[in-house]
């Protein structure tokens, strides 16, 4: 089954816990702090594998989480690093980060690695705290939280030519006799639902992978038919070859033509920068000539060559053609498509540190994705931990922008989950 689309939910692991401990050994008098690092959870990370052409093994998982990294322990014992979590996905895969609606990973070479989702960092323990003027100090911290995504993940073919064409005008048939792929055909539209890829050998030894794609209808740029399904795969080729029926009576060879292009324009206008190549398919047909003499006259720009590949007539020169026009094509310069929009995987959307409102009930309400940080490292059972917090946050002016918004003495402050009364 040809999976090309899946959602997931990715969850990275937490950093372990530090923790407060001392030592307190015979004859070691004064022992001091001993208490350790947490590990560092797993992190979640995307690899490419050529071996694979489907997302099927990711279709019916909904959330896949990496382990937590270990607590820290007394005589200053770390805990131990979490192992990160490996999915293997099919070269030309694109992952979608759906919150912030950004490309945060493109994966385009065999082995590449991508972090789509990072573990948290352990938490520190008291001993980490230890200074020569604070020399026993009775802070740790707690792991960061792992990376938290809802992603949406494409696979999009990587081929160096894509075959082009409305339904049923013969792709499913040329990719037969130039190549080992055996597609599905039939005298109906739309027996092709999904591409099919196949190696064709040139007979001067060249070789390229070519792409038999799903047939195009009118609007599928706007999503009618198969649309996108279609549209998305047509990104990674680096010549586009139209497969015209010149046997249909009720067709016009050249109106199909023009109104392919119009939905490849309509859907990303840089697909026109390929180049591109005509077969006018089914010459074995009575009346052929004629149609394409007329065809030649309209189109002068576009290479144009009759075959039939139902005869397998006039094969090789179109592989030549297609040959010849890939060595003039760079193998990496219609990629910029997709990698010029590939973010930074910890991206984060301007935002500052901090939000202060209030409520009707004269409550003040601090949030912000750094104050979220401060109390997720806090160990709120410990008053040493606390006051580290109420640093934390004072040094990150909060204190002093309660202060002009009017906060008076005894006034209610709630950080996220926590109230506090404010002291000035």
């Amino acid at each position: 089954m040809f999976i090309d689309d899946v959602r997931l939910t990715l969850v990275a692991g937490n950093g372990g816990n530090g923790v407060v401990a001392f030592r307190r050994e015979k004859y070691v008098p004064l022992g001091g702090p001993a208490g350790g690092n947490g590990g560092k959870g797993g992190s979640i990370i995307f690899v490419g594998d050529d071996g694979l052409t489907t997302l099927i093994d990711l279709r019916y998982q909904k959330r896949i989480s990496a382990p937590h990294g270990e607590n820290g322990a007394a005589k200053n014992q770390f805990g131990s690093d979490a192992k990160d979590v490996y999915i293997r996905v099919p070269v030309g895969t694109v992952v979608h980060d759906l919150k912030d609606h950004v490309v945060i990973a493109d994966i385009t070479k065999h082995g590449q690695e991508v972090v789509i989702c990072h573990g948290g960092k352990g938490g520190r323990g008291n001993y980490a705290f230890k200074t020569s003027r604070v020399t026993a100090p009775e802070i740790c911290e707690k792991g960061e939280r792992g990376e938290e995504r809802e992603v949406q993940i494409e696979l999009k073919v990587l081929a160096d030519v894509g075959l082009v064409g409305f339904p049923n005008v013969g792709k499913s048939t040329l990719i037969s006799v130039i190549s080992a792929a055996r597609p599905k055909i039939a005298d109906y539209p739309f027996t092709t639902l999904a591409p099919n890829l196949g190696m064709v050998r040139v007979p001067d030894g060249r070789s390229f992978v070519v792409a038999d794609l799903p047939g195009l209808i009118e609007g599928a740029s706007m999503g009618a038919g198969l649309g996108f399904q279609f549209l998305r795969h047509i990104e990674r080729t680096r010549v586009i070859v139209h497969v015209l029926d010149m046997g249909a009576l009720e067709r016009d060879p050249y109106e199909d033509f023009i109104k392919i292009n119009h939905e490849l324009e309509t859907y990303n206008p840089r697909l026109l920068l390929r180049p591109q190549i005509i077969v006018a398919n089914k010459m074995d047909l009575p009346g052929t000539e004629e149609r394409l003499a007329l065809l030649k006259k309209k189109i002068e720009k576009v290479d144009i060559i009759p075959l039939s590949a139902y005869t397998k007539s006039n094969l090789d020169e179109l592989l030549y053609a297609i040959a010849d026009c890939l060595d003039t094509v760079s193998l990496d310069e219609f990629q910029e498509t997709i990698q010029e929009e590939v973010v930074e995987y910890r991206y984060h959307p301007e935002e500052p540190p901090f939000i202060i409102t209030r409520d009707d009930d004269g409550v003040y309400h601090v949030t912000g994705r750094m104050i979220q940080k401060f109390f997720d490292l806090t160990d709120f059972s410990k008053d040493e931990n606390v006051k580290l917090f109420a640093r934390r946050i004072r040094n990150l002016g909060v204190d002093a922008r309660l202060r002009e918004l009017g906060v008076k003495h005894g006034d209610t402050v709630r950080i996220l989950s926590y109230e506090f009364e404010f002291f000035d």
